[in-house]
């Protein structure tokens, strides 16, 4: 008769996200994952795999609750004020005390693991693709509506959003001083008037 599972691969999950982002991937052991997800290495193996594929389960899930921006900004009427607002929320969760030292689980796998880890990098591409086709469908939308100069190219905008976005996350968690992230997201924003 096969075992039933003793603990809840979910809550496994979500355990094995949080030390992973808190962490990273190098400095996160097997032995760290037994003691937090409190399972057995075998149950760790036969559940998730091995540590890798088990970081990238987490990475998924990571991408799996954050906000829907394709809904943010495709709302009818105005654009340009939901693009600010994601700005600012950006600058805001990058300078946040509570979210600042972790900074962004993506970011993180960027700049430690996508350089060398190809299924790693296909997450993280994936995550930027995203984000800028929503930026880009949005500032098309505002292009059209009048809202954005009509020699304003929403691609190349939408591009440089996404860059100002990581680069937030990455100075927010770096960084002390709030004023630097504030500040630039204020002046990456003045480009879209």
């Amino acid at each position: 008769m096969a075992r039933t599972k003793e603990f809840d691969p979910d809550a496994a999950l979500q355990t094995a996200l949080e030390l992973f982002w808190q962490r990273g991937y190098e400095a996160t052991s097997m032995s760290d994952l037994v003691k937090h997800l409190g399972i057995g290495r075998a149950s760790i193996y036969a559940t998730f795999g091995n540590k890798h594929e088990l970081y990238l389960k987490a990475l998924e899930r990571y991408q799996e609750r954050l906000p829907d921006l394709l809904g943010e900004l495709s709302q009818p009427g105005l654009v340009l004020p939901a693009v600010r607002a994601l700005v600012r929320r950006y600058a805001d969760e990058a300078t946040a005390e509570n979210l600042r030292l972790n900074g962004c689980f993506i970011t993180n796998t960027a700049a430690e693991l996508a350089p060398h880890d190809p299924a790693a990098a296909r997450q993280v591409e994936r995550n930027w693709d995203h984000l800028e086709t929503v930026l880009h469908s949005g500032l098309a939308r505002a292009r059209a509506q009048g809202e954005l100069p009509a020699d304003r190219d929403p691609l190349a905008l939408a591009r440089m959003l996404l860059v100002l976005l990581q680069g937030l996350k990455v100075v927010g968690k770096a960084s002390p001083d709030p004023a630097r992230v504030r500040d630039a997201a204020e002046q990456a924003l003045a480009l879209l008037d």
